[in-house]
């Protein structure tokens, strides 16, 4: 079929000049209507599948029909992706249905990138033929006894006159039984170490009988359909032909591979976001409480509009890093890593202050709405621990302290790249094509994403000048940007320790994320639709083009990651203790307007997000 693949719609040649999902309108309306409890992408066929812990096969065969694998392979091997905020909103939009269904079928990519990365050009034209075909591909790092020590793994592949035999387990590998293939991280060199690892990719319909089997699927908690298994390999001989890129390169592909992944997981949290707001949201307008609706309920309004701040933020720094993995690749050690810590979290938090909202019904899964929040809130947990768990991701950042301050002042004391800063933030303008070949594991200028705070900040106060509603956005813009030259001054005196980052340096990388966020929400205000408002116009509609230009969604935004860098590094917004009523009276006004452009977006059948984008579920009944 061709409903993805096909030659750009009329909307689509329309985002050209006006930033909006135009794939993600496609793919949901593909995928129809979710309350329709027979199709395959329906609420209560995900229920049910999740209850047998059965694997929904039916739903990714028909993804396979639809060829959103083809997204999955790079133009240049014959693929449909051109740029990676398209694998972004399909991910996200199949994730607000089901993330088993997201994960089952688009870790296929994460199995491919590595080749993708290492650029092999036979290698890569043969797995680009195998995934447009539908075959399952799966990643093989982690083992039992090892985890994320990538270095201590035990499976051995030994060299041979015609190629290699494995021998050893991988385990917790997602699609390790239903792929055909597997990109396999493996020992080369006797001693180990950086240099000697290396990538087989290794087609399992090749391998002789008896010389390796699957391991048992384990049971999870959440996601519980996924193929989440395992592979033992008894002295498997593949070709030298299935090497990934050169030998000894395994661990450094690997890494590089991993930064382009942990930017695109993020799509999981927004689309599970959208889900569970969308659940909350609906219930308290039509729970009554005390003789009123829950949503009248100071508190239920303030924890909604809250929530859909967040989400607005995680999607605002979710589409800067999917942009920047084109942009700034030399810096994707660093966006990543915030990306990856930063939106799981953030969503895990909103996850469980909308249960606070839904009551009982949280928990349930017979009772309300197929049980879909209980199962969203037990499918997410899952996002965090993905390419690199939280701790994981914010040690990637305190590794990079001091690179990271010294870049900072360097860059901020200098003019800015106005092209550079244009095409990672504009979302209407042209991305240049993937340069693997330009990762980086370290961000040895620093990042020029932070970098455009204080420029941001400072052209937010010139416009707030001329416009006062955007005075409240710029004070905010203002307290962030002096608490993150401060963040700085504390990275660059870090203490580094023998046994890893001592425990303050995982507060300051906390904070240091929530900075970064702002500097991704700034710099899509200043880049899109105008000097004001990113695409939002208040008093009108969504979707509507006439109204005043509204800084609402910036103000919100740079409101919640104030609060966010307040928690992880307290002081650092101001000094402590300071007079709560008046920062509540401020906000009081702020939150009501954000609550009524969700239920705006609700009531017209969209997508929660910056941007237009219709869902298939349209609006409520």
């Amino acid at each position: 079929m061709t409903v993805l693949r096909g030659r750009r719609t009329r909307q689509e040649r329309e985002a050209a000049s006006a930033a909006r999902w135009p794939l993600a309108e496609r793919l949901d309306a593909w995928l129809g209507d979710p309350h329709d409890s027979t199709g395959p992408f329906g609420y209560a066929t995900a229920a049910r599948a999740d209850a047998a812990e059965e694997f929904p096969s039916a739903a990714c065969a028909a993804l396979d029909e639809l060829g959103l694998q083809h997204y999955y392979v790079p133009a240049q091997y014959g693929g449909t992706l051109t740029c990676l905020p398209q694998l972004l909103e399909l991910i996200r939009t199949l994730a607000r249905r089901d993330l088993t269904t997201a994960v089952g079928h688009g870790k296929t990519f994460l199995g491919a990138v590595c080749i993708w990365v290492a650029e092999e050009g036979a290698g890569a034209a043969r797995l680009a033929d195998l995934v447009r075909a539908g075959e399952p591909v799966s990643l093989g790092l982690t083992e039992r006894a090892h985890g994320s020590d990538l270095m201590a793994g035990e499976v051995v592949a030994e060299a041979t006159p015609d190629g290699y035999r494995i021998s050893g387990e991988k385990w917790l590998i997602n699609n390790a039984t239903r792929g055909r293939l597997v990109c396999l991280l493996a020992r080369t060199a006797p001693e180990g170490g950086p240099r000697g690892f290396s990538l087989l990719l290794v087609d399992k319909a090749e391998l002789p009988s008896g010389t390796f089997r699957t391991l048992p699927k384990v049971p999870t908690l959440g996601i519980r359909g996924a193929d989440i298994s395992g592979l033992a390999f008894d002295g498997a001989p593949v070709a030298r032909d299935c090497l990934v890129g050169q030998e000894g390169k395994g661990p450094e592909t690997v890494l590089k591979a991993l930064q382009i992944t942990r930017s695109l997981c993020t799509a999981l949290s927004l689309g599970a976001a959208d889900h569970g707001l969308r659940l909350a949201h609906g219930f308290a307008a039509e729970r009554e409480l005390y003789g009123r609706r829950m949503l009248d309920l100071p508190q239920v309004r303030r924890t909604l509009a809250e929530a859909y701040g967040d989400l607005l933020a995680a999607e605002a720094l979710s589409t800067v890093a999917a942009r920047s993995i084109h942009t700034l690749p030399g810096e994707l050690s660093v966006t990543s890593a915030v990306a990856k810590y930063l939106v799981p979290t953030m969503v895990d938090r909103m996850l469980l202050r909308l249960r606070g909202v839904l009551g009982a019904r949280a928990f349930l899964s017979d009772y309300h709405a197929h049980g879909r929040f209980q199962k969203l809130e037990r499918d997410h947990r899952i996002v965090g621990i993905f390419d690199g768990n939280t701790m994981v991701n914010l040690y990637a950042l305190t590794a990079q302290f001091r690179t990271l301050a010294r870049g900072f002042a360097r860059r901020t004391g200098r003019s800015c790249d106005p092209e550079q800063h244009a095409a990672t933030f504009s979302l209407t303008g042209p991305l240049p094509d993937l340069r693997p070949d330009r990762l980086s594991l370290l961000a040895r200028d620093g990042s020029a994403l932070m970098a455009s705070l204080p420029t941001s900040t400072a052209a937010l106060e010139r416009a707030a000048a001329a416009d006062a509603r955007l005075a409240p956005a710029a004070r905010s813009a203002a307290t962030l940007t002096a608490a993150c030259r401060e963040l700085h001054a504390r990275m660059g005196a870090a203490r580094l320790l023998p046994g890893g980052a001592p425990v303050e340096s995982f507060d300051l990388a906390r904070g240091y994320s929530a900075c970064f966020a702002a500097a991704c929400a700034l710099g899509l205000w200043r880049h899109n639709s105008g000097p004001y408002d990113g695409g939002w116009r208040e008093g009108q509609p969504p979707g509507e083009a006439d109204g005043a230009p509204s800084p609402l969604w910036l103000q919100a935004v740079l409101d919640r990651l104030s609060s966010a860098l307040e928690e992880a590094v307290p002081g650092s917004t101001g000094p402590l203790p300071r007079p709560w009523g008046v920062e509540e009276e401020a906000r009081e006004s702020l939150y009501e307007r954000l609550l009524e452009r969700m239920a705006a977006q609700y009531a017209a059948g969209e997508l929660f997000s910056l941007l237009p984008c219709r869902i298939a579920e349209g609006p409520p009944c």
